[in-house]
């Protein structure tokens, strides 16, 4: 029954139904079916509504609003297009200095936005257009507009991080309770904040490193641009750059600091982004309308596949399946390092087909207790599972990444150049990945540090 569950979810999820509904409609007939011929206990079900009371009293959540709208209104106020424009002249003169550019901005637009969709479409239709202006190759524009808008996955503050967190500390503490330890500790989002930042800063290092060799070994590809130059460029990169960055130093400064919570660091980028969108006199009411809709319709979303995600896994435990996982990844030869391994794979292949919202709701609960039952550390493992679903969103031919530029890209640009593209900073994330697994310190030293 756990093995139909899990078959009969994905198909209801490739025949184009949405997400939540088919995780809580499939998981509520597989009760009633149960129920009828003694297979399931329903008292499982009545677990639901304290569920979701805790979901409606969890602040941490609270963030995932403030954060969509402080991307949102960030992008709707143009200060990512400002930001493309001065980086692209800054470094127009060097050998591939526009794709540098897009990986700069990128980075920012991504550690604001948080998703990957957002990031990817605004990037394409800013960028694209220019570097083909340029005489960039198609492949080498497209492979960097699309490994620049997956950095929301990894870099904070990110709302992957966030709902990542949240879901990663309850898995510490069932864990820890398991084990027989009842005074848990707890991991909180600020530490997974604190660990991703430098394995997302290895990850941007190595993709600049990538474009800088491939723009000196082939120079045709990646043209230099020659454009004007002086003290006034220099006025506009300080109005376009600082106060960005500003305002990223200060949320992610705050959580990493302890001085403010996920929270109430995302209430201070949303307020500092309405000020920009002020000061640019971009805050109009059109513009703030249409900022609260799309802050709704992402907000709603990601809420209702929580719900729908959580009755999900009610009905699966209540069939065993935590047990069944439990005793499979157990069992493995290889121990640890294969659980790892397996869990990795299996996500890796889940994120050509599942957002990075369901895989977390849905698949960390059930795999999250058991490998930490084996004593691996919780950000480490959360920081890992962030890096493999940022490389799933990204690699040919199902990674959304490329789907979403290939509905903005122009006739010129072809879906196989996309996928040529891409596979370079594939290699270069599994590359980040093995790094990751060989050396955990680069995600638990930071975290350590800032606890002690």
């Amino acid at each position: 029954m756990v093995l139909l569950l899990v078959l009969s979810v994905i198909v209801v999820l490739l025949a184009g139904y949405p997400v939540a509904f088919s995780l809580a409609g499939t998981a509520l007939l597989f009760a009633a079916l149960g129920a009828a011929f003694g297979l399931f206990d329903a008292a499982f079900l009545a677990a639901m509504p304290s569920r979701l009371f805790g979901v409606m009293t969890n602040d941490t959540l609270v963030a995932v609003p403030l954060f969509v709208f402080m991307g949102v209104m960030l992008e709707r106020s143009r200060i990512a297009e400002d930001l493309l424009d001065t980086i692209s002249e800054l470094l127009g003169p060097v050998r591939g200095g526009l794709a540098l550019a897009v990986m700069l901005v990128g980075m920012l637009l991504a550690a604001s936005t948080g998703i990957v969709g957002a990031t990817v479409v605004t990037m394409g239709l800013l960028s694209l257009p220019s570097m083909m202006k340029r005489g960039y190759d198609p492949a080498i524009a497209s492979g960097t507009i699309c490994a620049a808008g997956t950095l929301g996955q990894i870099i904070p503050p990110s709302i992957v991080l966030v709902l990542l967190g949240d879901v990663m500390a309850s898995a510490y503490q069932q864990a820890q309770l398991a084990q027989g330890i009842f005074r848990p500790r707890t991991v909180s989002v600020g530490d997974l904040f604190a660990g991703a930042l430098l394995p997302g800063l290895l990850l941007v290092g190595l993709y600049m490193a990538w474009l800088v060799v491939l723009a000196f070994l082939r120079p045709a590809l990646m043209p230099a641009h020659r454009g004007p130059r002086g003290p006034a460029l220099a006025r506009r990169a300080m109005r376009a750059l600082l106060p960005a960055l500003l305002l990223m130093l200060a949320v992610l400064g705050s959580i990493v600091s302890g001085l403010a919570t996920p929270t109430e660091a995302a209430g201070v980028g949303a307020v500092g982004a309405l000020l920009l969108a002020a000061l640019r006199r971009q805050l109009g009411l059109a513009c703030l309308r249409e900022v609260m809709r799309r802050t709704l319709r992402v907000s709603s979303m990601v809420f209702m596949i929580l719900v729908g995600a959580s009755l999900f896994s009610l009905v699966f435990r209540g069939y065993g399946g935590d047990d069944q996982v439990r005793e499979l990844l157990g069992h493995l030869p290889g121990g640890t390092a294969a659980a790892v391994l397996v869990v990795m794979l299996t996500m890796f292949v889940l994120g050509f087909v599942l957002d990075f919202i369901e895989i977390t709701f849905v698949v960390v609960p059930i795999v999250g207790p058991v490998l930490l039952t084996m004593g691996l550390d919780p950000v480490w493992l959360g920081v890992m599972i962030a890096v493999n679903l940022q490389t799933s969103f990204l690699t040919p031919p199902f990674g959304f990444a490329l789907f979403y530029l290939r509905g903005v890209a122009p006739a010129g640009v072809s879906t196989r150049a996309i996928y040529r593209g891409a596979l370079p900073f594939v290699a270069l994330q599994l590359l980040a990945l093995g790094v990751l697994a060989a050396w955990p310190s680069l995600a638990t030293w930071l975290p350590g540090i800032l606890l002690d």
